[in-house]
């Protein structure tokens, strides 16, 4: 459930890779509490996430609280956050290792914790979605869950680090996957290399599922 575009629906300014931004600081293991509000933040409007917490930012909020803490269990699990100048966290992405999946354990404790705190519909949805979208997973293939810009930050290039930043430094033989919920996103992650795959329907959501190959690779 992944989405470069703050101004639409979902994380980001959009890959404006060309575009300077300031400096901004990377840290390619933050905690997953960092990423957390950032991601919140940047899946306001993101029709997946408007779907899952039905527009509830308290919803949202724990949403991707309960979820990053139970992606950070993962074995070579992934994240990356930029922040400005003053430390304040302005973007993050997590990406998911080829066929990493949380043990039993985790996804029980994850299903209980956001039946709690989201409640019932909010846990039916997002996993309507996870069922959908892992069926489509390309074997071999790493999952950008996803990425975004903290609203306040977008138009100045930052979805654009961010995204490059992360396809130029995943090992990824078998290139890097994702999903996204709007369609005017499509065309910003071609600008990167992606493909679409295949389009599927998860309840109202039109969903696109797009690969990359591995970008090293490409270099060759």
């Amino acid at each position: 459930m992944s989405d470069p575009d703050t101004t639409g629906p979902g994380p980001g300014p959009g890959p404006d890779a060309g575009a300077g931004s300031g400096r901004l600081d990377r840290d390619d293991a933050p905690p997953p509490a960092r990423c957390a509000p950032v991601l919140a933040a940047a899946f306001v409007r993101e029709p997946a996430m408007a779907w899952i917490a039905g527009g509830s930012d308290r919803v949202r909020q724990a949403w991707f609280g309960a979820t990053l803490a139970t992606h950070a269990t993962l074995p070579g699990a992934r994240r990356h956050l930029l922040t400005d100048r003053d430390g304040r966290p302005v973007a993050a992405a997590v990406l998911t290792p080829p066929a990493a999946v949380p043990s039993g354990a985790a996804r029980a404790a994850w299903a209980a914790r956001t039946l709690v705190a989201c409640g019932p519909r909010a846990l039916v949805r997002t996993l309507r979605y996870l069922q959908a979208a892992e069926a489509r997973t390309p074997a071999g293939a790493w999952t950008l869950e996803f990425i975004g810009v903290e609203p306040g930050a977008a138009g100045r290039g930052t979805g654009g680090r961010l995204l490059g930043h992360l396809l130029a430094t995943t090992p990824a033989p078998g290139g890097i996957f994702l999903t996204t919920a709007d369609e005017a996103n499509v065309r910003l992650y071609r600008r990167f290399g992606f493909t679409v795959l295949r389009r599927l329907t998860v309840g109202p959501l039109e969903v696109t599922a797009m690969w990359r190959p591995d970008a090293r690779a490409e270099a060759l």
